[in-house]
């Protein structure tokens, strides 16, 4: 799966742990789904798994992880891989914008993006066939990026990795059932379930500007962009309540609200706005709640600290690990 700030590849035991100690839990609804690694872990261990997000890769994500089903699609979606890693490269807006103009990929690699995302387009495909080969593609040029794991800026010096031509190879799909939605958190949040596995964004940092690029890859409608970076324009506008300082803890207050999935588990870094008190205190009027807590190390640009296109760094290197904290109500 694609590199991500924030991600759970360290915590799933544990989150699959929580969940399993509520017992009678079947059916779990992950409405902040992010790559999808915490569905896909749910519904690798036998759940029913209804994971929203409201960015377009995200939702790819989760309907090639969580929502197909791998009895359905794998043949088909390995022939169709294989195709889709033959074509040779093409260059195009992609190419100029995200090699020339900037330098995420090495124009080798962009120029595979574009023929094969020009290719796929051109297929009009069944959604969840067309989400597992645009996923496949976006780990590809994952794989092959000059990045410290987010899209706010790339390397001065080329990452080692960069230099690899891209390669596609098939996602790890699941079989099963599943559901994927890309809708507004609280228009989702009352949905049925046994269980809501809650995982906001902390902080300021937000996923639609960290990874503009995959969200341009997925909805591949060639935007206008500003900066160094060249992100979406619409990062300027789309903002969630969870990132504000001032907003989160209404947001998370309104959230809880509209829930209602009788157990929960919730996923909060100490690096996050609202702090254990407050979080607890909210928590604690929906029933018992227990916290585990998980030393955990912080992204590879929080340890190294964080160099702008023309190579200054910008910003100190603070603390190295922080507490990741598993809220288990009800």
């Amino acid at each position: 799966m694609v590199k991500y700030l924030g991600s759970k590849r360290l915590l799933l035991p544990h989150i699959l742990d929580a969940v399993a100690s509520f017992g009678e839990v079947r059916t779990v609804l992950d409405l902040f789904s992010g790559t999808a690694r915490v569905g896909h872990a749910l519904k690798g261990a036998g759940y029913h798994v209804v994971a929203n997000d409201h960015n377009a890769y995200a939702g790819t994500l989760a309907r090639a992880y969580v929502q197909a089903d791998a009895r359905r699609w794998r043949s088909e979606a390995t022939a169709l891989v294989a195709e889709l890693d033959a074509l040779p490269g093409r260059a195009g807006w992609f190419t100029e914008t995200y090699c020339v103009r900037s330098r995420f990929f090495q124009p080798h690699n962009g120029a595979r993006v574009d023929a094969v995302r020009d290719a796929i387009a051109a297929m009009r495909l069944p959604a969840e066939l067309e989400a597992i080969v645009l996923v496949a593609l976006m780990e590809a040029a994952d794989r092959v990026d000059s990045t410290t794991g987010v899209q706010m800026a790339y390397l001065k010096q080329w990452a080692p990795r960069s230099h690899r031509p891209l390669r596609l190879r098939l996602p790890m799909i699941l079989e099963g059932a599943g559901e994927a939605t890309e809708e507004d958190v609280f228009a989702v949040a009352g949905r049925p379930a046994d269980l809501a596995y809650l995982d906001p964004p902390y902080n300021q940092h937000r996923y639609n500007a960290n990874y503009h690029i995959w969200e341009t890859l997925v909805r591949w409608d060639r935007p206008e962009v500003y900066g160094v970076a060249c992100k979406r324009v619409d990062c300027r506008t789309r903002h969630s309540p969870f990132n504000g300082r001032r907003t989160a803890l209404d947001a998370m207050r309104r959230l809880l609200a509209s829930v209602q999935a009788p157990r929960l588990v919730v996923s909060f870094s100490d690096e996050g706005f609202l702090a254990r008190p407050d979080l607890e205190a909210l928590l604690a009027a929906r029933g018992p709640v227990r916290v585990l807590a998980h030393d955990y190390k912080r992204y590879v640009g929080a340890q190294i600290g964080i160099f702008n296109p023309r190579g200054e760094k910008v910003g100190a290197v603070g603390r190295l690990r922080n507490t990741e904290f598993l809220y288990l109500v009800g």
